[in-house]
């Protein structure tokens, strides 16, 4: 006897609060009707990433409209998404960031997950399997709150902060060995790390060039926080204004690891945006700095975001 377990599964995207999950002992599922015939007459394609078996270097992309058909391919380019559409996917590879710009440059709504713990733990709830199938039909479950929209700008800073966060990595690595090498040793690797900082002001510059045109607030922050001239300081900025959303003040300071010490509370947050942030800090106040000075420059930041942002 097969017992089938009702869920309450809204589309996202979708305006309807009520859309049905059904999923039996072998896993069949089946699609809301806002699923299948989109939202305000575009369609929503519901797509997971993953790399390719063969040597881990490219991404394959599978897709679905309705939670019945599935087609894969290569680039987001070949998805057959048009004005109106929205395309939800659980990650954004930093290969595909052309193909994603061209989609938003056609009228394509692009949003991807928030987090990717939520995948497992819906996949759980629902007892599907684990392969790209089932991720999608978990992505379809999900209520659009759980996804962030993205914007050309978003993706274009995204991409050249990579860069540079590549270059910091490999510049603390030679200097961490370095330590341990003798002072002969040591020299040979002094014009390797010189040539890794010259290319990360190089880097930086780049960055704060395209901040500045891109987000109104990021000159006036610069003349604020006192930080013009100093390009790793200007870079730091420039990651802390593009990565969090700034819906509210709560969670701005969650994304940035800034809440009472509560072992049986669990918030999300992203480290690399709070280093970003002590780089910053430390590039104003110097290097004693404590957790209210941490707050007191994202306070900062927080005040020129919200009042260069256009009223809803």
């Amino acid at each position: 006897m097969t017992e089938n377990v009702m869920a309450e599964a809204p589309a996202p995207g979708s305006p309807e609060k009520t859309s049905v999950l059904a999923v039996g002992a072998r896993g069949d599922w089946v699609p809301s009707p806002a699923t299948r015939h989109g939202v305000q007459g575009g369609k929503s394609f519901f797509c997971d990433v993953h790399r390719t078996k063969k040597n881990g270097g490219g991404y394959r992309i599978i897709f679905t409209t309705d939670g019945v058909t599935f087609r894969h391919v290569d680039s987001f380019l070949d998805i057959p998404a048009d004005v109106g559409d929205k395309v939800f996917v659980d990650v954004l590879p930093l290969h595909h960031t052309d193909g994603v710009i061209e989609l938003l440059r056609r009228g394509v709504e692009v949003y991807y997950l928030r987090r990717l713990t939520l995948v497992a733990k819906r996949r759980e709830e629902l007892k599907l399997s684990k392969s790209s199938r089932s991720d999608i039909k978990v992505l379809m479950s999900l209520e659009e709150k759980w996804f962030r929209r993205v914007s050309e700008d978003f993706l274009v800073m995204r991409r050249m902060i990579a860069a540079y966060r590549s270059l910091m990595r490999i510049h603390i690595q030679l200097t961490n060995k370095s330590k341990a090498l003798s002072e002969h040793e040591r020299d040979m690797l002094k014009p390797v790390i010189r040539a890794v900082e010259e290319q990360m002001e190089t880097v930086a510059e780049k960055i704060s060039d395209e901040a500045g045109r891109r987000y109104p607030a990021y000159n006036r922050l610069i003349e604020e926080l006192g930080i013009c001239g100093n390009a790793n300081a200007m870079e730091a900025l420039a990651e802390v204004l593009v990565f969090p959303e700034w819906r509210s003040w709560r969670r701005t300071r969650s994304y940035f690891g800034m809440w009472p010490r509560d072992r049986r509370t669990y918030f999300h947050r992203s480290k690399p945006a709070r280093r970003a942030l002590e780089r910053l800090t430390m590039s104003i106040k110097g290097y004693n700095i404590k957790a209210g000075d941490l707050e007191d420059t994202l306070k900062t930041v927080w005040l020129a975001q919200k009042a260069g942002t256009p009223p809803a």
